[in-house]
């Protein structure tokens, strides 16, 4: 499948051995635990802001089993990607083309997780949760990795829709449903991820040169990055107040929207000011954006543990 695909530098320390001196932690760093902890934190927000009620039990085991699929894609990804990984910086010491984990070693570990965790959120929630889980793995591994990253510089923009499902899974595993208030979520992690990987390219476009990457300023340059980094940064402001004007947060949630939102444009309004060789702009920004997401769903959050809400 992957015949034509660069050939990876780092296969030549695995060619002498048909095992990989992969340890638990390789395994583990194949996960990509920082993105899965994202994962896990959005999907627990979804499930806890969702109506009805699941047995605390359940509860641990689907969220579990969300984290295992988050998990399943980035092994998954890694193999698909390593020969992209093996020439960017910050990727050339993941598993696999460091020669640690075997390419095919990598996808049939991605593969079982995959199977593993859609079924246990089966047993554990129910079908809808199980078919969102399972769509978001071949959105993420087929359509976002497989095909739109080395196709089109809106690789981040339509692939981020796989970013975005884990609050609906989340919604979906103790309500059986997928409303309009999860999908409320959906758009604010969809809108969030376009700025938030564009601020990341800028100052590490070198690397997705090399690897042949069509990130945005590598295809359209600079100036039209910062550009639409600040006017999806408007329009994400914007829709993050959404969840208090469709009832599913109160006053605490808009406040810190509010305040949130306007560093984020405020950030972004610094990152189009910048000239081209300033990327300090830009790494604040992709720093802060981290911070932004997790701050707006844990206003959430704190709203239904304090009793803020309902």
């Amino acid at each position: 499948m992957d015949a034509d695909k660069p050939s990876l530098s780092g296969r030549s320390s695995q060619a002498g051995h048909s095992h990989s001196l992969a340890g638990p932690g390789d395994y583990f760093a194949l996960l990509k635990p920082r993105v899965m902890s994202l994962v896990i934190f959005t999907a627990l927000v979804g499930m806890v802001a969702a109506p009805g009620a699941i047995h605390p039990a359940l509860a641990v085991i689907a969220l579990l089993a969300i984290a295992v699929g988050a998990g399943a894609s980035g092994a998954l990804n890694m193999w698909w990607d390593a020969d992209i990984d093996a020439v960017m910086s910050r990727t050339a010491n993941r598993p696999v083309p460091a020669g640690l984990v075997l390419r095919p070693e990598a996808a049939t570990f991605g593969v079982f997780l995959s199977v593993l965790s859609v079924t246990l959120l089966a047993l554990a929630a129910n079908y809808l949760a199980a078919g969102l889980l399972a769509f978001t793995i071949f959105f993420y591994v087929v359509i976002y990795s497989m095909w739109l990253k080395r196709l089109t510089p809106q690789n981040i923009v339509i692939g981020g829709v796989a970013g975005a499902l884990p609050p609906v899974v989340g919604w979906a595993a103790v309500s059986g449903a997928a409303p309009l208030e999860a999908w409320v979520l959906f758009a604010i992690i969809f809108l969030w991820t376009p700025p938030h990987f564009w601020a990341l390219a800028l100052y590490k476009q070198g690397d997705y040169a090399r690897a042949g990457v069509p990130m945005m300023p590598n295809v359209h340059g600079d100036r039209a990055t910062r550009r639409q980094i600040f006017g999806y940064a408007l329009v994400l402001a914007a829709v993050g107040l959404a969840p208090f004007f469709v009832g599913m947060a109160t006053l605490f949630y808009l406040v810190t929207a509010m305040v949130l939102g306007a560093g984020f444009v405020l950030l972004s309004w610094r990152v189009l000011r910048a000239t081209d060789d300033d990327q300090k702009p830009a790494k604040k920004l992709f720093g802060f954006s981290i911070f932004y997401l997790f701050a707006l769903f844990a206003a959430i959050l704190i709203e239904r543990l304090a009793g803020f809400y309902g």
